[in-house]
């Protein structure tokens, strides 16, 4: 059962859950309280005061009061930097586990001012900063330790500010439906990768055959780098893919059963992961299999991506 100061605090700050689309901090959402500056400042005011009342002194009053309104004006402006700003998600680029996810929060200000030193923060994060020009964006990044393989989601985070006097601080609490794919950690050091198979007949429509040259044909992004024409390309062309043709190609199958019985599941993750990553460096026509699924052989960066989606999303027969 929950405390009763817990229960008070989940009342004044409300657990909303991941929030799609564009966040507004309206009023409700932001709160502010003076900072360890702020209460100094009060104290002081304080001492002022008693001393102006004490002795009677007109001058004593004036600047005890004219520094009150000051105070006043800075808590004003100080939650007016964060009231209204909207939060949207960006896109986080997926990475391997161990490494840490770079994601984005992106700032917008629909009103007529500019907001200064807003701060973004997670957990015990180092806080990142930026200003948000008038009807303008800016995009904080916030990273996070990417621990295990599959979906990490940002999670909550604090939006807040102490502009411009620091004597208070306007916060609030936001989770963007946000998240980042997760990659098996590769496995450390280079396993030979398995021997690849010969076809017959496909070559051609591969591209992929290793008897005759067949001619050129423009470069896509993906292409295999082995077959760029370079020296075509150094005499100034445009950057062209070699084709070959002939009755014989090589397919090399990443497949889950060559991997040693004795390896735990993350491990032959790992394993598969390291050589996806050899074979498209290589160059090779590769395809994965594992259970419940298989990616026909290809090569380019799309295809890597797609062989290590499918790993990071792995989960075991029978594990649900």
């Amino acid at each position: 059962m929950a405390s009763p100061g817990m229960r008070v605090a989940e009342w004044i700050f409300p657990h909303r859950g991941p929030e799609p689309g564009l966040v507004v901090l309206t009023q409700r959402r932001v709160y502010i309280l003076p900072t360890g500056q702020g209460l100094l400042f009060a104290a002081t005011l304080g001492l002022l005061l008693i001393g102006s009342i004490n002795y009677n002194l007109s001058l004593g009053y004036v600047l005890t009061f004219l520094l009150a309104g000051l105070g006043v004006v800075a808590m004003l402006h100080t939650w007016r930097n964060l009231a209204h700003l909207a939060l949207r998600p960006g896109r986080a680029s997926p990475v391997f586990a161990g490494e840490h996810a770079a994601f984005h929060v992106t700032l917008e200000n629909h009103s007529g001012f500019e907001r200064i030193a807003i701060g973004v923060s997670l957990a015990e994060s180092t806080p990142a900063y930026a200003d948000v020009a008038i009807e303008g964006a800016a995009s904080v990044p916030v990273t996070v330790p990417a621990l295990r393989r599959g979906y990490l989601r940002l999670g909550r985070f604090r939006v807040f500010t102490t502009y411009p006097l620091g004597l208070f601080r306007a916060w609030s609490n936001v989770e963007l439906d946000e998240h980042c794919l997760i990659y098996p950690q590769p496995e450390p050091g280079n396993p030979p990768l398995p021997a690849a198979s010969l076809v017959s007949g496909d070559g051609g429509a591969h591209g992929r055959g290793s008897e005759d040259f067949a001619g050129l044909r423009q470069y896509y992004p993906g292409d295999s780098l082995r077959h760029v024409a370079w020296k075509a390309f150094a005499r100034g062309d445009q950057l062209l893919t070699k084709q070959f043709g002939g009755r014989a190609g090589s397919e090399l199958w990443l497949d889950w059963e060559l991997i040693p019985v004795s390896f735990t599941l993350e491990e032959k993750l790992s394993r598969l992961a390291r050589w996806v990553l050899a074979a498209e460096e290589q160059g090779e026509f590769y395809g994965i299999r594992i259970p419940g699924r298989e990616l026909a052989p290809a090569s380019g960066s799309r295809h890597r991506d797609a062989c290590l989606e499918a790993l990071a999303l792995f989960e075991a027969p029978g594990s649900r």
